[in-house]
């Protein structure tokens, strides 16, 4: 299942990472000149953005402050999608296409709950959904940073149920790994949440991504929660 085209985002040129200024900028080696990158990824990401790590970057508006934004790193198994502005659209067509478990008649985008705004509403089941990038000793493990903010979704998902609504935890697996499970040392709220919400019945789903040789996502088959 085809869930995005990279070539429609525009001029996608390789390079190779240098340093990491900070949460947003980066820098990179391309064409031989050094380049400001745009990072839309908050996390530490410390395991993908290495010297000399080959980079897949969008050539960026001469207006803008950077040259080029982040799109994919290029790991073991192939590209590595780094971009979190391009998860909303990907996991919308992924939604549409069943991987919930049905495939709803509506799907919004942004819904309001309570004090949070939800990635969607699909029928009568809200969804958020968290990208997932960090593999460690085979695991996908969330957060590879402190979330409050992840957290407080995932209490108000537990409200919404607690309302009559259905609420979904959508994990989407940027690389393989052989289940999911919350990282056990990073943010021990959001850890604690997460599982309070599926004893109180909000469902886990979770699927793998891929970027194929013609640059494209496609779905990578369903990801598995861990039991232990």
């Amino acid at each position: 299942m085809i869930l995005f085209d990279l070539k429609t985002l525009g001029e996608l040129k390789k390079g190779f990472f240098i340093k990491r200024q900070n949460r947003f900028l980066a820098t990179a080696k391309v064409d031989e000149e050094i380049k400001k990158i745009h990072i839309a990824d908050t996390g530490r990401l410390e395991e993908i953005l290495t010297p000399k790590r080959e980079l897949l970057l969008l050539k960026n508006a001469e207006s803008l402050k950077t040259d080029y934004t982040l799109v994919a790193a290029k790991m073991e198994e192939g590209w590595v999608l780094i971009n979190t502005k391009l998860h909303p659209a990907i996991a919308h067509i992924a939604i549409k296409n069943g991987v919930l478990g049905f495939k709803p008649e509506i799907i919004k985008k942004e819904v309001r709950f309570l004090n949070s705004r939800f990635d969607y509403k699909a029928d009568n089941a809200y969804v958020e959904l968290k990208g997932c990038s960090l593999v460690q000793n085979g695991f996908c493990l969330f957060p590879n940073a402190p979330t409050s903010r992840g957290t407080k979704h995932i209490k108000e998902l537990i409200e919404a149920k607690k309302r009559g609504y259905e609420a979904y935890i959508l994990i989407m697996a940027l690389r393989r790994c052989k289940c999911f499970k919350p990282h056990p040392e990073r943010d021990g709220e959001f850890k604690k949440t997460f599982y309070t919400a599926l004893n109180e019945g909000v469902k886990f789903k979770g699927f793998f991504i891929k970027i194929d040789e013609e640059l494209r996502v496609v779905y990578d088959g369903e990801l598995n929660l861990c039991q232990s």
